[in-house]
């Protein structure tokens, strides 16, 4: 296949088309999926001959159709999932459409140029140290895993063990502590850097790490540590007591990690930021501009306080790779577990462009008011508990027995007007709704409580 003239025209034109029309159908069609995965018609033999690419788009389009779920509708809470920014959406489209190997700074200075004003930018709203590296990774869980890296790097250094020389046999081991409610990606990123099973820290009630049992468990053990905090609970979307946390934790010698996948947000508006004093006082944090700060996917970042432990964690060295200085901003390959990616932070650059700072506060401080506004419509349904403080984007709700919650979630989702997931906390059945994506109205509340309130009565 050779390129000559506007090959890429048609195919185009009937994606913007195809995009134009999903998107318009956001506001009224069911959040659930017509079809199950059974029914797609995907699965037929591979053709000997090429297609035309336009009809190729056609028929991708209408062959997922009835199976797509509505996630950008403004009444879908499912997980924790945000919508998509117009301006990072199309952002995203010339991303794609441009290219670029976003490693070098050299290499592709344009993409590097706004993926690093973008990093600042968010430094500057987090409240986080200027000097701090920002990598662009895939989502949270790579965040987490970047981070926790470059901090096992850090602690093991400490000790006089070389990892990169003797890797991980021998070595110290290192201690890492956890609140009893971290989220489960944690856990894996310890996985994947084969530090084992965290030691679980006592939590209280809205599933924040008690201070007094994290200095307990700190003062019980010798060696490198790592303590990983939370801001924003999967479930209550309560924080860490970070400032109190990271003192305690700093006086033995640990690195701490904040993990923020959507609460991280949180210290970007006046009114929320009290939830995360002391947040600067860290030394890595991970999140995902996916969720709260609404771009398309793909798009983690890791943040660390000290570039030399996750250029020495990430960096890799080349011939053929064009080395942009260990003392100057450094290639964005040496601070993400990957060589080649996309330029997965423009989108970002084109959602803090848009927004400004005002718009971001006003996106984050939005989506907690609209949580606040669901609980007190369900708490207004017959039978309904809301079982969290709702300080942040999270709620969580029972209709007394787990069966009866599980009956309830079963008819909204088969109804499909709105979408949350159900869920298991505190050894309860819950109905939990993640307010995450920045079309959510007053007329999206109304019509998803409605949706709660009829399968309630559904249920009996």
């Amino acid at each position: 296949m050779t390129a000559h003239g506007d090959v890429f025209g048609p195919a185009l034109d009937r994606a913007h088309e195809h995009a134009r029309t999903w998107l318009g159908s956001l506001a009224d069609r069911p959040v659930r999926p017509a079809e199950a995965i059974e029914k797609m018609g995907f699965d037929t033999p591979l053709d000997d001959e090429p297609r035309d690419p336009a009809a190729v788009v056609d028929e991708l389009a209408r062959l997922a159709e009835p199976g797509l779920m509505a996630m950008g509708s403004g009444r879908f809470f499912g997980w924790v999932i945000g919508g998509t920014l117009p301006a990072a959406l199309a952002a995203d489209w010339l991303v794609s459409s441009w290219d670029q190997n976003a490693g070098m700074r050299s290499a592709t200075p344009a993409v590097v140029a706004a993926e690093e004003a973008a990093g600042a930018w968010l430094l500057d709203l987090l409240g986080l140290p200027s000097t701090c590296d920002v990598g662009f990774v895939t989502g949270a869980t790579m965040a987490n895993f970047t981070c926790l890296a470059a901090a096992r790097q850090h602690v093991l250094t400490e000790v006089g063990w070389d990892l990169d020389a003797d890797g991980l046999t021998g070595a110290p081991k290192v201690r890492v502590l956890v609140g009893a409610e971290r989220h489960d990606t944690v856990d894996l990123a310890l996985r994947y850097l084969g530090l084992g099973t965290p030691t679980a820290v006592e939590a209280d009630a809205q599933g924040r790490i008690d201070v007094d049992a994290l200095r307990a468990a700190l003062a019980g053990g010798t060696g490198p540590v790592i303590v990983c905090l939370q801001a924003g609970n999967l479930h209550s979307g309560a924080f860490d007591p970070v400032a109190e946390a990271v003192a305690v934790a700093h006086e033995y010698g640990a690195w701490v990690h904040v993990d923020g996948a959507f609460g991280l947000w949180a210290a970007a508006t006046p009114d929320l930021r009290h939830h995360l004093d002391g947040l600067d006082t860290a030394d890595s944090w991970g999140t995902d501009a996916h969720k709260t700060l609404n771009v398309p996917y793909d798009c983690g970042l890791a943040i660390v306080s000290r570039p030399a432990a996750v250029r020495a964690a990430m960096g890799v060295h080349a011939s053929y790779l064009v080395e942009a200085g260990a003392d100057g901003p450094g290639n964005p390959y040496g601070k993400v577990p990957e060589l080649s990616r996309r330029a997965r932070g423009v989108p970002v650059w084109a959602a803090l462009r848009s927004l400004g700072r005002s718009g971001v506060e006003e996106l984050v401080s939005g989506l907690a008011a609209n949580a606040r506004a669901i609980a007190e419509g369900l708490a207004g349904i017959e039978g309904a508990e809301i079982l969290n403080d709702v300080v942040f984007t999270q709620v969580c709700v029972s209709f007394g027995s787990d069966e009866r919650t599980r009956a309830v979630t079963a008819h909204l989702l088969e109804e499909g007007d709105a979408w949350m997931s159900g869920s298991r906390w505190q050894d309860r059945d819950v109905l939990r709704v993640s307010v995450c994506n920045w079309s959510t109205d007053a007329e999206d509340i109304r019509r998803s409580v409605e949706a709660v309130r009829r399968a309630a009565a559904a249920a009996g």
